[in-house]
């Protein structure tokens, strides 16, 4: 993401006191205007005529313009106006929580949900910028931090090889609860998290609706990828001789995303997963900075205003 330069005002209000800069200039000229006609009254016309010759009618006026360009200057520091740098400056802490239960072992991502996931996960991480903070969360019927938040892609990517498949049920909310401490305790940074999950919660002691209020108070954006085939894909016969199957739970998902203001993509393969994992990195929410230049026209007032004072009052003043 490129950056971006903007400016703001931090009290913008400030620069309607620009109304004032007609009204002086009225003032101003109205009194230069009297100030001639009371000398004419007193004054032949051929004096006159001579002051006009010796003084340059522009010259006459520099103070003046001096004066109201300080004052701009000065309305606009009362403003305080700011440098809006959007892209990378705080990057963000991105947590992705990966579903390792049974269900991701179906093989209609090759060789299996999960291992596709990782894939596409290191895809991710292998081109997010330095900037950021990822950490790894990885859930079953419980979950557990695989990898804690860290701009240093080697480590993460470590820890993601490390990830094995599980056998047990699938803890949404338990897995989605430890990857927002985790993407909260660093403040001041933007707080993201991708969960890839096929969304059926069936575990844990936290349930998906309690993980979004928990999400929605820490002001944490989750993006929901659902990992899964349109049909149900077999997995494995029961100790009854009963046929289970993986399914895709979209509803869950969609809520999740929807309620705290990130996307939810459904996945149907593993190159469709890997493109919207780093569609997520490029199209992610920056934080923004803001740098103030307020001290910049306050020191172009000052010397403005030394100036007009030096050609008020200088030894080699132009005006009388």
């Amino acid at each position: 993401m490129e950056d971006e330069k903007l400016m703001e005002f931090g009290f913008i209000n400030a620069l309607f006191l620009f109304l004032l800069i007609p009204v002086l200039c009225f003032i101003y000229f109205k009194y230069n205007s009297n100030k001639k006609n009371s000398i004419l009254k007193f004054s032949s016309l051929k004096i006159i005529k001579n002051e006009n010759t010796k003084k340059n009618t522009f010259r006459k006026h520099i103070p003046f313009v001096l004066f109201v360009i300080v004052l701009s200057l000065i309305i606009v520091a009362l403003a305080n106006p700011q440098i809006v740098t959007m892209g990378v400056e705080k990057g963000i802490n991105l947590g992705i929580v990966l579903d390792g239960s049974e269900s991701m072992a179906a093989s209609d991502y090759k060789p299996t949900r999960l291992e596709a996931a990782k894939n596409a996960i290191n895809s991710l991480v292998s081109k997010i910028s330095d900037k950021n903070n990822i950490g790894i969360v990885l859930f079953e019927t419980g979950a557990g931090t695989v990898s804690y938040l860290t701009p240093v892609k080697e480590k993460t990517l470590n820890s993601v090889a490390s990830i094995q498949q599980g056998n047990g049920a699938t803890a949404i909310g338990d897995g989605l609860s430890l990857g927002i401490d985790m993407v909260s305790s660093i403040l001041e940074k933007k707080r993201v998290i991708i969960l890839v999950s096929d969304g059926i919660h069936n575990s844990g002691l936290v349930s998906p609706e309690q993980a979004i209020q928990y999400a929605i108070n820490n002001n944490v954006q989750i993006h929901t990828i659902g990992i899964g085939s349109d049909e149900p894909v077999y997995l494995r016969d029961d100790i009854y001789g009963e046929p289970q199957y993986a399914e895709l739970d979209e509803i869950t998902l969609r809520n999740i995303s929807d309620s705290t203001g990130g996307s939810y993509f459904k996945s149907l393969d593993e190159q469709a997963l890997n493109k919207i994992l780093l569609d997520l990195s490029s199209n992610m929410e920056y934080e923004t900075e803001l740098s103030t230049i307020r001290d910049w026209f306050i020191g172009s007032a000052i010397a403005i205003l030394l100036i007009d004072m030096y050609i008020i009052y200088g030894r080699y003043r132009i005006v009388a």
